[in-house]
């Protein structure tokens, strides 16, 4: 498995849709692209599958699929290129420098599908969707740009929910079951290597489409804190579990 690693990270490099911590590049993705057509995110990638499949459903749209380890992006990389899908990329960066690689308002929107939950508490700040991160795509995201998240994890849908309602964010769609609604797009029929391992265990999957003020977050970090660590009492109403 090492040996298979190795040789992956090895071939991303002469890939030409992979750009791995690539210098000078905010502002300059109409030029990678070659158009002018709006760019589209997928965070913590994995693999790719929504970059890959996204890409091939809009022909006149780009999409970016950003993740750290670039064995998995390998995936998503080699299946756009033998496809000749060009209106996809892959960056290879740590999330919390992506506003290192966009300028304000050149992205359109953001998925983040089946993204690590960090169930435990303390490692919050890690979520995708803490302000933490919601403040870095506030810095790239266009005016009314939207974000997506689809997962398994109660914990981290229920905690998204607790940041949209906290910070009073506009919610466009709302699902604790998509596969239990009568109609389901295209684009939330695309599933996942993670998706398929339920790894929840939840046998759900939950998703929330909503987007950020042009003006910055308000300052309720310390109250989203006092929740959180309400969350673990006992018998809590604002427990974030399977529960919910």
């Amino acid at each position: 498995m090492a040996q298979k690693k190795l040789q992956r990270f090895e071939a991303i490099k002469s890939f030409t849709n992979v750009l791995q911590y690539p210098e000078g590049i905010s502002g300059k993705w109409k030029d990678f692209f070659k158009n002018e057509n709006p760019i589209s995110l997928e965070l913590a990638c994995g693999k790719g599958e929504y970059t890959v499949a996204l890409s091939a459903l809009y022909t006149e749209r780009n999409f970016v699929g950003v993740d750290l380890k670039g064995n998995r992006l390998y995936t998503g990389a080699l299946s756009c290129l033998k496809n000749n899908q060009h209106n996809a990329a892959f960056l290879r960066i740590q999330i919390d420098k992506i506003d290192e690689y966009f300028l304000p308002g050149e992205v359109a929107e953001i998925w983040i599908t089946f993204p690590d939950p960090q169930l435990r508490t303390s490692k919050a700040k890690k979520r995708l969707t803490h302000p933490r991160f919601l403040r870095l795509y506030q810095k790239i995201l266009k005016p009314q740009g939207l974000i997506h998240l689809k997962t398994d994890s109660p914990v981290l849908f229920h905690f998204t929910k607790l940041i949209i309602e906290l910070y009073q964010l506009p919610v466009h769609a709302y699902s604790e079951d998509i596969y239990a609604e009568a109609e389901i797009s295209r684009e939330l029929s695309i599933k996942t290597h993670y998706e398929g391992l339920d790894i929840a265990g939840s046998r759900k999957v939950f998703y929330l489409k909503f987007s950020l003020p042009e003006s910055p977050l308000p300052l309720h970090d310390a109250k989203l804190q006092e929740l959180l660590k309400e969350t673990e009492k006992p018998n809590s109403r604002h427990k974030l579990s399977i529960q919910d």
